[in-house]
């Protein structure tokens, strides 16, 4: 049975949650709409629960938390973390007594299309509506990047609250290739040459976190989109008909196929994100492709002086449809507000906390992660690592890219995962990965009782 035929069925003799229409509490300030708004209770509970992954939870016990308590100090705030969301909390929902804050991120996060499909979280226009909490004048909304409030969109409704703007690259150590002479590479032709320097000097290439191969998919996808354009991950995410066998993400396939066949670091396929960080500390491998948190994951344990720094995907070859610095850059780290917990109205107060300026700037300064408030991070000295990231963003301009399906159809997702660690140990060709993609993306474009997202 999968996770969301589970969710589905066990939450079938629910009823639908009757939510309040009391206005949306501000401390004074009318918001613009109040449509929709759970009522704050404010001497009910905030239960907060936070992903324990690559940024820790100190961050909401540190900044968001007291400033909510600073404003509300009858709420009764309760801090939990952990780092299996789904395993810890989806029985909760179940039983209809869910937290009123969730960062359902990591690997182990609960399908948030189930979610919203079976009722279970709350619209969150109410909060992009509601005044800023640094200015009344000022709606949440303006506030906040565009393509976070669309990508946390369902059916054209915002449920998820992405706070990182999270940028994928492959990550090195800069003072290890300046003291080797290797220079990011900017043609794939290059990126293969590199390999070959890197492996004779004794280290392997390139690694990933081989049990969890999601790793890999993210550049193997964006590889595809800079050589066919933008289209090719739109496909892949309406569930359009060839999608994933199109010739783009075919040879994207079979360029990192090849990676995996000639330039792997040995065992791989059994190591973790944190083995293969390690790995890259003590000098057993050059290149890892990862997300922009990777500094802060690694904090206390990098040794000093590694200078993390990253780079985009090299071009493919002269037809690229996408030039030369094209990333994935996505708001990630997904925050919800159940709509059957105790106090909903309380949840979406700790979010407009969050979305302040203040808590923003210090958060990125904590964990050295942008997030989606605008200026939150000017005039903030960055780490080398989150410095490198931001400076290839600003230098991508409007060439980014991004995808959805993973958050929409966990079953697809954990299906081109499997596929990708499976491409990657040679046990299968770019040609049959593929097939497996789109012959999962074809069973939920057939169900009909699979809800259908589009972009």
């Amino acid at each position: 049975m999968s996770r969301r035929e589970l969710l589905r069925g066990a939450l079938a003799g629910l009823g639908p949650l009757a939510l309040s229409s009391c206005a949306f509490p501000v401390g004074g300030a009318p918001p613009t709409s109040t449509a929709g708004a759970p009522r704050l209770v404010e001497d009910g509970p905030l239960e907060i629960w936070i992903f324990d992954g690559g940024l820790g939870d100190d961050y909401a016990r540190t900044i968001h938390e007291p400033l909510v308590a600073a404003r509300f100090p009858r709420l009764r705030i309760s801090h939990n973390a952990t780092k299996e969301i789904s395993r810890t909390l989806q029985p909760r929902f179940v039983g209809g007594d869910p937290p009123e804050v969730v960062d359902d991120s990591g690997a182990g996060a609960m399908d948030l299309g189930a979610l919203v499909q079976d009722g279970q979280l709350t619209d969150l226009t109410p909060l992009y509506d509601a005044p800023s909490w640094d200015d009344p004048s000022v709606t949440v909304r303006e506030t906040v990047d565009p393509m976070a409030i669309e990508l946390g969109g369902y059916g054209g409704r915002p449920y998820v609250m992405n706070y990182t703007n999270t940028v994928w690259g492959i990550w090195y150590s800069r003072p290890l290739f300046e003291a080797r002479g290797w220079r990011p590479p900017r043609t794939w032709a290059r990126f293969l040459d590199l390999c070959e320097e890197i492996r004779r000097s004794g280290m392997a290439p390139f690694t990933y976190a081989g049990t969890h191969p999601q790793y890999i998919y993210e550049p193997i996808l964006t590889l595809a989109a800079k050589i066919g354009g933008r289209r090719v991950l739109t496909d892949i995410d309406n569930l359009a008909e060839g999608a994933w066998q199109a010739e783009p993400v075919r040879r994207a396939a079979a360029a990192f196929a090849e990676i995996g066949a000639r330039h792997l670091l040995e065992g791989t396929a059994g190591l973790d994100h944190v083995q293969t960080q390690i790995a890259q500390n003590r000098g057993l491998v050059a290149m890892l492709p990862c997300g922009s948190w990777l500094e802060n994951e690694q904090r206390g344990s990098a040794p000093d002086g590694f200078g993390y720094a990253m780079f985009p995907l090299p071009d493919f070859g002269p037809s690229d449809a996408m030039p030369y610095g094209t990333l994935h850059a996505q708001p990630g780290e997904e925050y919800i507000v159940p709509a059957r917990s105790a106090n909903p109205g309380a949840g979406l107060e700790y979010l407009r906390a969050m979305l302040s300026r203040r808590a923003a700037g210090r958060f990125t300064e904590a964990v050295s992660t942008l997030t989606v408030v605008r200026g939150a991070a000017d005039g903030l000295r960055l780490k080398p690592g989150l410095e490198s990231a931001r400076a290839a963003l600003a230098a991508a301009g409007g060439n980014v890219v991004t995808f959805m399906f993973r958050r929409w159809y966990s079953e697809l997702h954990d299906e081109v995962a499997a596929a990708s660690g499976q491409l990657m140990s040679g046990a299968i060709s770019a040609d049959r990965w593929a097939e497996r993609a789109q012959r999962k993306a074809d069973v939920l474009r057939a169900d009909p009782s699979v809800r259908k997202f589009t972009r």
